[in-house]
């Protein structure tokens, strides 16, 4: 098969579907690696890398397009991608449909199978796709909380962070971290809150869950059961709120108000990490790496959707580690794989211009 990798056009977005390493297998299969120039110069790959493991070096995105079987990105495709896709192409990256309509009509008209990354199962449900790069963004979250609850005037241009430090001091309090949800985001951030330093409460409806953190944690971290009273409570105390609750292809729930956030205190945080499917804070909207940050009702809001697209050579092995098995079952037996794999056949969200999934 003819296996094409673009370069990532979303802004800022700097990370690339393939390694040269994941190039060679697939070139040892017998398959065809075509690469677009500069894809991978982002994650710190270049064109000789690729040429040197097996892969060819086309100049253009519509020469992949045009020439490949199967097209595998990291993000959606935008507009100017959309139009490129042909009727029975396969293309596999990550989707995020519910929290954009527009792309499900344009991938619809395609007549292309879209396979999303984040809606695979395996064999327990769970999103072993989405996993990595979840991990990465919960971990992620605290670093980067801290570093805006910093006062930070001469490089952030004057944001009014609370001047706080994660950890405390001799005889000076911790900052108190709100995690709103414990799945793989939830965890990947509590365990860097918790390194940190923080006071940490974590939420979420899953009793199991909780009491596998109250095992691992203890005393050092506070699990509470998720309801809008106590949520509430927390995040009027906290000086960072991550937002972290998903529900597989679906919106996010939305789980803090504006009123909430209106009564947070001034120079606090949020970082909504659920934002690429909706967020589940009611003020958060969707940035880029270049302008992080939004202020609302003197809170810092943090909402880039790409956030492992700041450490791309890390994401890039990362998510290869965990996509390209499947890539490679595609390669070999196209569509028929999803038919051998109930969990693979979830990622198919559109085939041949109809929509398969749940969006709400």
């Amino acid at each position: 098969m003819k296996i094409g990798i673009p370069k990532e056009i979303l802004q800022n977005e700097s990370r690339v579907a393939m390694t040269p390493a994941w190039a060679r297998t697939l070139t040892e299969l017998g398959h065809e690696v075509l690469v677009e120039t500069g894809a991978g110069i982002g994650s710190s790959f270049h064109d000789a890398d690729y040429i040197q493991n097996g892969a060819q070096i086309l100049s253009t995105a519509e020469e992949i397009f045009t020439t490949a079987d199967l097209i595998t990105k990291v993000k959606q495709p935008l507009e100017s991608e959309i139009k490129m896709l042909r009727e029975g192409q396969i293309i596999f990256t990550y989707l995020h449909l519910a929290a954009d309509p527009g792309l499900v009509s344009g991938l619809e008209a395609t007549g292309a199978h879209c396979i999303a990354y984040e809606t695979i199962e395996d064999h327990l449900g769970r999103l072993p796709l989405l996993l990595p790069m979840s991990e990465i963004a919960g971990r992620m979250s605290v670093q980067l909380g801290a570093r805006f609850l910093e006062r930070g005037e001469s490089s952030l241009g004057g944001h009014p962070g609370r001047g706080i430090l994660l950890s405390g001091a001799s005889g000076v309090p911790q900052a108190t971290v709100t995690i709103l949800g414990a799945g793989i985001v939830g965890n990947a951030a509590l365990k860097i809150a918790v390194g940190m330093g923080a006071y940490v409460h974590i939420f979420d409806k899953n009793i199991h869950a909780l009491g596998k953190i109250d095992e691992i944690f203890g005393s050092r971290v506070t699990t509470i059961y998720s309801t809008s009273a106590s949520i509430e409570e927390a995040v009027l105390k906290s000086d960072l709120v991550i937002g972290a609750a998903l529900i597989s292809g679906k919106k996010a729930p939305m789980l803090v108000t504006e009123d909430m956030v209106r009564k947070m205190r001034y120079g606090s945080v949020i970082v909504d990490v659920a934002v690429d499917q909706g967020g589940c804070i009611e003020t958060s909207e969707v940035t880029r790496h270049d302008e992080p940050i939004k202020i609302k009702h003197d809170v810092l809001h943090y909402g880039v959707a790409n956030m492992p697209g700041a450490v791309p050579n890390t994401s890039t092995h990362a998510l290869c580690n965990s996509t390209m098995p499947y890539l490679i079952r595609l390669a070999e037996k196209g569509m028929q794989a999803l038919e051998e794999d109930p969990g693979f056949k979830k990622g198919l969200n559109i085939s041949r211009g109809k929509l398969l999934i749940e969006l709400s």
